[in-house]
């Protein structure tokens, strides 16, 4: 008795060269398109490998869900920690909602997540655009829960609208505002 399709177990290394990367590029393309991360399925499917095969490289869908919501959000803009600290948050909010509208799960994704991994890097971005304010510890975490909060509420309202009345460059008075209330906490 013979079996068709694909073979169980690690994938050969003569295979159709399986690997992190080539899983997590899978995925987001597919999350692109469909608006959601994939199943494990799916994504098997679209490699043209045996589910198991992915279950190699990641030790479970939420190692999978970690990895591919990092590797989206290490596409944010890097702030210049140098460079004026309201132009570089403003890109970096700009680019974080233009990163939600292109993947339309990922927001749903990033606020069901338990780690932290893609919180870090927003994180580590909103620091280096902040360098230049003398922030204390409890002024900076809330003024970088504010802003997440507020471009969460932001990207999920632009993801509800039927038409496309609400955009990304929409986002200038209101981050501007938040700005200068950020600017005269810290000068008090």
């Amino acid at each position: 008795m013979t079996v068709k399709g694909k073979k169980r177990g690690r994938p050969a290394a003569a295979s159709v060269a399986l690997s992190k990367e080539r899983i997590i590029e899978c995925a987001n393309a597919l999350m692109a398109k469909e608006g959601k991360i994939p199943s494990i399925r799916k994504l098997a499917a679209n490699l043209d490998v045996d589910p198991m095969a992915i279950y190699y490289y990641f030790a479970n869908k939420q190692a999978l869900l970690e990895a591919v919501t990092v590797s989206l959000v290490k596409k944010l803009y890097s702030p210049d920690p140098n460079g004026d600290w309201q132009q570089e948050l403003a890109k970096l909010c700009h680019s974080y909602l233009n990163l939600l509208a292109q993947y339309p799960g990922l927001l749903e994704t990033l606020l069901g997540m338990t780690s932290h991994g893609p919180a870090t890097v927003f994180t580590e971005r909103f620091d280096l655009a902040t360098a230049g304010l003398p922030l204390d510890e409890k002024l900076r975490n809330n003024a970088l829960s504010m802003l997440a909060d507020y471009l969460h509420g932001y990207a999920l309202a632009m993801s509800c609208q039927a038409g496309d009345e609400l955009k990304v460059d929409m986002l200038s008075g209101p981050l501007g505002f938040y700005m200068q209330a950020l600017e005269r906490m810290v000068n008090s």
